[in-house]
């Protein structure tokens, strides 16, 4: 049986949040400040520049290190990234981001407790009861997360065996502490009070990827089936309401600046409409994509 693009979403998002806590643990990926160098996958990552310094090699090889060691990979990986933002959009946000997988977590929370997903929004959600005990989870969950990501976030620049045994043996260094305490403040509150601000407006890959986006006319997008507008009509703007975003999917595409290609949309219009929905991921030049119009233009056009 196929995956629903939820369980796919999941799948990834829950993998790549992994990925980002144990990759320095497993030595796939970091900085470390003692040795002065990156390591990935266990070996240093160096420029190759301790000849040229002990006069052992000429001004080409080290030139040549330098190249091949830096310039190409950082490349390299800069050009799969706007590859990727022009094609498909925002969708290392909405399928891989740690800190998209935290906006929506407690965006969950927030709504079983104040049937809002925000604290800024100015209605509750259709559907949701209120349930105030649910602040404690949300609380507990943003301190806890931001704890575990301050921890984590250091051991991208020391090396982890030296945090985790002072963090266990309570001896961690004065720098050490303030980091993490400092950090996990930071983290708590942006998680509380402004995590999708933060996605929209303040996330340089996000507004990188997005421009980019924006300039292919032929990427994917959500698009929407003017064609059979009129069942919206009895919809209570469900695709609006499970947007972690706070968009509004049945816009044009420039209204969708920060759409992180997340498919709740899609998936919430798909169960109100049994299974027809009226949203759906198109290429730019495909017929659907000229239905992408907003929903009160279609009704003035009746």
């Amino acid at each position: 049986m196929s995956l629903t693009l939820k369980q796919q979403r999941l799948i990834t998002r829950s993998s790549f949040f992994l990925l980002f806590l144990f990759a320095p643990l497993l030595d796939i990926f970091r900085l470390d400040l003692y040795e002065g160098n990156f390591i990935l996958f266990g070996f240093d990552w160096t420029l190759g520049l301790e000849s040229f310094q002990r006069g052992e090699a000429s001004a080409l090889e080290a030139t040549f290190n330098i190249v091949t060691r830096a310039f190409l990979p950082v490349l390299g990986f800069i050009g799969f990234g706007i590859w990727l933002a022009w094609r498909y959009g925002r969708i290392y946000c909405g399928w891989l981001c740690p800190h998209f997988s935290v906006v929506e977590s407690i965006n969950q929370l927030m709504l079983k407790a104040s049937g809002k997903p925000t604290i800024w929004e100015d209605q509750s959600l259709p559907g949701w009861v209120k349930q105030p005990i649910y602040w404690l989870w949300t609380l507990l969950a943003a301190v806890g997360i931001g704890f575990l990501w301050a921890v984590s976030l250091l051991t991208y620049l020391l090396p982890p065996d030296v945090i985790y045994q002072n963090l266990f043996s309570a001896a961690l260094t004065r720098n050490q502490a303030l980091f993490i305490g400092v950090a996990t403040l930071l983290f708590t509150l942006e998680f509380l009070f402004a995590r999708h601000l933060f996605c929209r407006f303040g996330c340089a890959v996000g507004l990188f990827q997005s421009i980019v986006w924006m300039a292919n006319p032929k990427a994917m997008a959500v698009t929407f089936d003017v064609a059979s507008g009129d069942a919206c009509k009895s919809c209570i703007q469900a695709c609006d309401n499970a947007c972690p975003m706070r968009l509004n999917p049945r816009k044009r595409k420039r209204h969708m600046f920060t759409c992180t290609q997340c498919s709740e949309c899609i998936q919430a219009c798909h169960g109100v409409q049994n299974g027809k929905g009226l949203l759906s991921f198109e290429d730019g030049d495909s017929d659907s994509v000229k239905k992408v119009i907003p929903i009160q233009q279609a009704k003035e056009s009746e």
